[in-house]
């Protein structure tokens, strides 16, 4: 090898390094930078999809809190839930079917609110994403 293409070889070698450093430094922090972010996993309601006897319990207490009762009984293997209003009382039944649909029911007795009922059926149906 010449001594021109000795110093051609280096000259172009150093100056490829000059260029690929940079570039290859600025890669990797652009890369660095990127984050990904999973979503936390949520219950999705799908309209139409059968509920579940947990959740639908639940949507029924949480339904009877909202409106202001006291709960007094919360009795998941009986799927009775009963809530005192004033001097009312208020009762939630909550049923798997033989179909496996969720049957849930809500009574009262002595309540003096005519518009309770109505309310805690639409927290409840809230609740359920309806």
């Amino acid at each position: 090898m010449t001594r021109w293409t000795q110093r051609w070889a280096r000259d172009c070698a150093a100056a490829t390094r000059s260029k690929l450093v940079p570039a290859a430094a600025g890669l990797v922090l652009a890369l660095s930078g990127c984050t990904y972010y999973v979503p936390a996993p949520t219950t999705t309601v799908v309209p139409g999809a059968p509920a579940s006897f947990d959740r639908s319990f639940g949507a029924a207490a949480g339904a009877m809190r909202d409106q202001g009762l006291a709960i007094t009984t919360e009795d998941r293997n009986s799927g009775t839930i009963i809530g005192k209003a004033g001097s009312g009382t208020v009762t939630a039944s909550v049923r798997q079917q033989a179909d496996g649909s969720v049957r849930v029911q809500f009574d009262s007795s002595g309540v003096s609110d005519g518009g309770l009922m109505g309310r805690i059926s639409n927290s409840y149906e809230r609740r359920m994403g309806r």
